[in-house]
């Protein structure tokens, strides 16, 4: 199944249990290998892989006794600064607003147009 907007909290619980239960599957690991991988009980690792609900820590244990913690980066990307912010950054980070900004016209600046 693929995971997208419209599907259901429990659905999408669900397939995430399926697709860690495949994975250990493909790692040869039985369940008590792999919650002891994870430094979590059995009946927990069954819950996951069942659908219910589990603390992001025990999904985040699992992933890595997987070693599958690099997808995470997939699902939750580092955000980049925009454009506008790594200009900014150039000459480095602001550290405090200035209220002090003189108009445009006190500071001799002029657009071209004006008579």
């Amino acid at each position: 199944m693929k995971i997208q907007r419209g599907v259901t909290d429990k659905a999408i619980l669900k397939e995430l249990g399926e697709r860690v239960e495949h994975a250990r599957l493909q790692r040869n690991l039985t369940q008590d290998e792999l919650a002891s991988l994870a430094d979590i009980s059995r009946p927990t690792l069954q819950r996951l892989e069942a659908g219910a609900s589990a603390q992001m820590t025990t999904f985040v244990r699992v992933l890595r006794a997987l070693e599958l913690l690099a997808g995470l980066d997939l699902v939750a990307p580092q955000v980049q600064p925009s454009p506008i912010e790594q200009l900014d950054i150039r000459g480095g980070r602001r550290k405090r607003a200035s209220r002090n900004q003189r108009p445009a016209a006190e500071s001799g600046f002029k657009w071209g147009d004006e008579t």
